[in-house]
């Protein structure tokens, strides 16, 4: 691949490259550290530099990279317009239709980024030795400012490591920072009747949050603060391997599906839902089923609301194929 003219950007980068935090101007040092691999870094200051960076981003929890494909309105865009390719364009963010997958890695065939680092749970195909090696790697994490507002400790995730349903809240509150598991409060005991209304056990599903550590005053988790810890909650979901996966609330949703939307407009539908970056070792797996609903805590403070959820774990159920014994109270 020749490199850019004056100052231009890649085709596959399209206008924007996506950092963990968010979407960044693509320019011609960002072509150059991407177009590198490590076998043809030649010079010692750039293979440190990308050794520093990668180890970066290690420290985080994020050890796969990969490229964003260029949509074909670029595509058209660029031909129609040869100079937009050259000329600086102001920052966008990139919406994406509720109605397609918005999280769907593809992963660079040309070996832009070769991971340096594998993931230690890819050395494994037991589920629970891989849940423990992620918490082994998270260990006492302080990768955000969450581990100095009054955190007691790290709530990683809890039930089966192959259910075939998987529920993601947004993060833990007094009791489950307290008692270590999530959803111990009131809010898990509504959510304990909404899987045991739908035929199943708390047993049977897994549970986890897209933040392990409880916000201050139970306070919304902060954007950076889900964009470091999530990659930790992506690699629980690729390890598990669930059918569908039922995001609670709008910071999960938003967290999992990459959309800025209304929970009126998430809700209703199936997203198809792969881990970003995930490099499942079990070709059966193609990724989940992601479905949206209220999170228990709104149900509580309303609950004229319980009878929407209800439709949507309908809806996961039927997909399933389980039987429902009642709404639940």
């Amino acid at each position: 691949m020749s490199p850019p003219s004056q100052g231009g950007v890649p085709p596959f980068l399209g206008r924007f490259w996506r950092e963990p935090w968010g979407f960044f101007p693509a320019n011609q040092a960002t072509y150059n550290l991407l177009n590198l691999t490590v076998a043809s870094i030649q010079k010692t200051d750039l293979r440190r530099a990308l050794d520093e960076r990668i180890r970066y981003y290690n420290e985080l929890g994020i050890y796969d990279f990969y490229q964003r494909e260029r949509q074909p309105s670029e595509a058209s865009a660029a031909v129609d317009d040869p100079a937009a390719l050259s000329t600086p364009q102001p920052e966008q963010r990139e919406e994406m239709s509720p109605r397609k997958s918005a999280v769907v890695a593809t992963i660079s065939e040309e070996n832009i980024f070769e991971v340096l680092t594998p993931k230690p749970e890819q050395q494994t195909a037991d589920p629970v030795i891989a849940l423990k090696l992620i918490r082994e790697d998270l260990g006492d994490c302080k990768r955000c400012k969450l581990h100095q507002q009054g955190r007691k400790q790290i709530v990683f995730g809890v039930g089966n490591p192959r259910a075939e349903l998987m529920f993601v809240g947004e993060g833990p509150g007094a009791d489950e920072d307290q008692q270590g598991e999530p959803f111990v409060g009131r809010a898990g005991q509504l959510l304990n009747n909404m899987i045991k209304a739908m035929g199943i056990r708390r047993e049977d599903v897994y549970i986890a949050n897209v933040v392990k550590c409880r916000p201050p005053g139970n306070r919304t988790p902060e954007r950076d603060e889900c964009d470091t810890c999530s990659p930790f909650l992506m690699r629980q979901i690729a390890v598990i391997k669930p059918k569908v996966v039922v995001a609670l609330g709008a910071v999960a949703a938003k967290s999992l599906l990459a959309i800025n939307a209304s929970m009126a407009e998430l809700r209703g539908r199936f997203y198809d839902f792969m881990p970003p970056g995930a490099r499942s070792s079990d070709p059966n797996w193609q990724g989940a089923r992601l479905a949206v609903t209220y999170h228990p805590a709104f149900l509580l403070r309303d609950p004229r609301q319980k009878g929407e959820a209800w439709k949507d774990l309908q809806m996961v159920m039927k997909y399933l194929g389980l039987k429902p014994l009642k709404p639940p109270a």
